[in-house]
C-alpha cells in the first residue's frame, strides 16, 4: 500500500513540474510573440509616417509649374499600394512580408525618381517647405531601419526560441508559428554603380 502511495506522490509531483514548465515556457513564448508584434506596429508606424509626410511632398512639389507630372503620378500611385498592403501582425507569413516590403521598395523607387527630377528645379529645391520634407523624409527611411531591424531581432529570437527542444513541443502543442524576417531586396547585395560624370 506505501508503495502505491509513494507513486501517486510521484506521479502528482511530476504532473506538478511538467504543468509548471508548460505554463512558464507557454508564456515565454507568448511574451515574445507579443513583442515581435508590437515590434511590427512600430514598423507600419514609421512606414505610415513617411506615407504622411509624402502628401505633403506631393502638395509642396505641385506646386512647382513647370514640374514633371509623370514622376509625381508614380509616387502618388506607389504610395496607394503601398498603405493598400497590410500584413496580420499575429500572422506574418514569408509571402505577406515580400508583398508588403515590394510595394514599399516600389514607393521608395518613385521618391527616390522624385527627389532627383527636382534638382532640376533650382526653385524648388529652395523652397523651405521642400527642405523641410526632404529632411523630414531621410529621418524617416532612417527609422523605417531602425524599426526593421528591432523586428528582425525580436522575431529572431522568438524563432529560435520554438526551434529549440524542449520548447520545440510548447510550440508545436500551442500554435506557435514562425515569424517572416525581413530580408534586402533582390540585388542590394551589389555596390551601387556611382558616376561622377556632370556632363
Amino acid at each position: 500500500m506505501k508503495k502505491g502511495i509513494l507513486f501517486v506522490i510521484v506521479l502528482i509531483v511530476l504532473a506538478v513540474i511538467l504543468g509548471g514548465w508548460y505554463v512558464r515556457t507557454n508564456n515565454t513564448l507568448v511574451d515574445m510573440k507579443g513583442q515581435a508584434t508590437k515590434q511590427w506596429a512600430n514598423v507600419e508606424s514609421s512606414y505610415q509616417r513617411r506615407s504622411d509626410l509624402i502628401g505633403n511632398l506631393v502638395k509642396t512639389v505641385q506646386g512647382a509649374a513647370d514640374f514633371e507630372r509623370g514622376t509625381l503620378k508614380d509616387v502618388i500611385d506607389a504610395r496607394a499600394k503601398a498603405t493598400s498592403t497590410t500584413i496580420d501582425a499575429n500572422n506574418i507569413t514569408p509571402e505577406q512580408l515580400a508583398a508588403f516590403q515590394q510595394a514599399q521598395t516600389g514607393l521608395s523607387s518613385a521618391l527616390s525618381r522624385l527627389l532627383v527630377t527636382v534638382e532640376r528645379y533650382p526653385d524648388l529645391k529652395a523652397n523651405q517647405n521642400f527642405l523641410e520634407l526632404q529632411s523630414q523624409l531621410e529621418g524617416t527611411e532612417n527609422r523605417i531601419n531602425v524599426e526593421r531591424n528591432r523586428f528582425n531581432d525580436l522575431a529572431g529570437e522568438y524563432n529560435i526560441k520554438i526551434e529549440k527542444i524542449p520548447t520545440n513541443i510548447i510550440a508545436s502543442i500551442a500554435n506557435f508559428d514562425a515569424l517572416a524576417l525581413f530580408s534586402s531586396n533582390p540585388g542590394a547585395e551589389n555596390a551601387p554603380d556611382v558616376n561622377f560624370d556632370f556632363n
